[in-house]
């Protein structure tokens, strides 16, 4: 960076950064100082594409009028209100808007600040459930390796990232299926995989293992993100739903990263053509521009729960459906119906899943993986996905290392031009050939 770039740089000090090796970023700090459409602004003036949609999130792009209009009259006419007892217009609107979206009968929805959240809230409901049913000795939960649902205890201890676990207690009472990332039988597949169905009758072993009647709710992604970007194998999801249908086990789809259009339909259920019992949600619903989550819960769990009128989840947070949030999420549904971004993110998507396959036989590419607007690229083993993202960044774009499947991946706002793909492309092929 230059000197005037870092002359009016804050300090740095007090800021204790996550996921972030403080000591080495402060030494050398990449600072964004603006952002617009599908790039971001150095401190120094570069501007960068923003092939991740920030953390998976920013899906209307960057810099929208609607959504920073929307919450400056909403900050303007109601800032805060209480969320016990007591409400405000703008959350009823935005989870009637929402609502509209979902697969049939997800249309009880709870208000959360994040995708963490999400989780949480979504397993206690299901213990809730349980117990309403009379069954409160069904409190154990299964996930999935390589899964991420969030860094609370509950989605940590449900999730399958090793890193993430390593350092903390975890709740009892909790087991995993096996991932789906099969490199021998699958390296090449565009969309679902072939092979892997089977895989989901590992649930019919956990529930041989610890009985049916103990285990409350499986969680899982319909499209694995953070551990490596793994669509589900064909017919492996509606296993899942007939296992827990059989058994009388609550299914959770996380659809913090796949809700809202990324895969070309409002969310992943509805693109695969399975609805859950619930599904959490984040990141998208604001396009990142202010924290909400939340959780859609379907008839199967309310109807019991709703069963006594006087029923009161005793869950919730100080900031559960703020006005401001609310507004921001209202405006971005508006401008994601009325602008169809889950038809442009199919669209792009083909694009750029057509260029990536176009790298199949480069020897720094071991496989080619993704779905809808969410893509990676399986590295060689001799290249590292930090290098790579690194030597991308030097060309103006952003990937996403995932050093649990040795990739960098792809999930750029759904608003990308034929033009950035293209971009995009070429950057990732100039890596290739640099440390190949």
């Amino acid at each position: 960076m230059d000197d005037a770039s870092s002359s009016n740089r804050p300090d740095l000090s007090a800021y204790w950064m996550p996921f972030t090796a403080n000591r080495q970023f402060k030494a050398d700090p990449r600072l964004f100082v603006a952002a617009r459409g599908l790039y971001y602004r150095t401190e120094d003036g570069r501007e960068v594409l923003d092939a991740t949609s920030g953390l998976w999130c920013v899906n209307a792009g960057h810099g929208r009028p609607e959504i920073a209009e929307a919450v400056q009259r909403q900050l303007l006419t109601l800032d805060y209100a209480p969320a016990f007892q007591m409400s405000h217009p703008a959350a009823f609107e935005l989870a009637s808007r929402i609502a509209e979206l979902t697969p049939a009968g997800l249309d009880r929805i709870f208000f959360t600040n994040s995708g963490s959240e999400a989780v949480e809230t979504a397993l206690k409901i299901a213990l809730a459930y349980h117990r309403a049913r009379g069954e409160g000795q069904r409190t154990r939960f299964i996930g999935r390796e390589r899964a991420y649902h969030g860094v609370n205890f509950g989605g940590m201890s449900v999730g399958g990232l090793v890193n993430n676990r390593r350092t903390f207690t975890l709740l009892p009472g909790v087991d995993h299926l096996r991932h789906t990332h099969d490199l021998e039988r699958n390296a090449f597949s565009r969309g679902q995989p072939a092979h892997g169905a089977e895989l989901a009758d590992e649930l019919e072993r956990r529930i041989a293992l610890h009985g049916a009647d103990t285990i409350a709710a499986v969680i899982v992604e319909p499209v694995a993100g953070s551990g490596g970007v793994l669509p589900p194998p064909v017919g492996y999801l509606e296993r899942l739903r007939a296992i827990c249908d059989r058994h009388g086990l609550i299914l959770i789809f996380d659809e913090v990263i796949t809700g809202f259009g990324r895969l070309g339909s409002w969310f992943g259920s509805q693109h695969y053509g399975v609805t859950p019992d619930m599904m959490t949600f984040a990141k998208a619903v604001t396009s990142g521009y202010l924290p909400l989550g939340g959780v859609f819960v379907g008839p199967r769990v309310r109807e019991w729960l709703e069963a006594d009128p006087a029923y009161m989840l005793a869950h919730g947070n100080t900031y559960t459906g703020h006005p401001t949030c609310c507004a921001a999420g209202v405006a971005n549904i508006n401008l994601m119906r009325a602008e169809d971004l889950p038809a442009k993110a199919a669209a792009a998507g083909k694009r750029l899943g057509a260029g990536l396959g176009g790298l199949v036989d480069h020897p720094g590419v071991a496989e080619i993986r993704g779905e809808g607007l969410v893509w990676a690229i399986g590295l060689a083993p001799s290249i590292a996905p930090g290098p790579f993202t690194e030597a991308l960044l030097q060309r103006g774009v952003i990937g996403r290392g995932l050093p649990y499947a040795n990739s960098v991946a792809y999930s750029p706002p759904l608003i990308i031009t034929d033009e950035e793909v293209d971009e995009l492309l070429a950057a990732t092929a100039a890596v290739l050939d640099e440390l190949a």
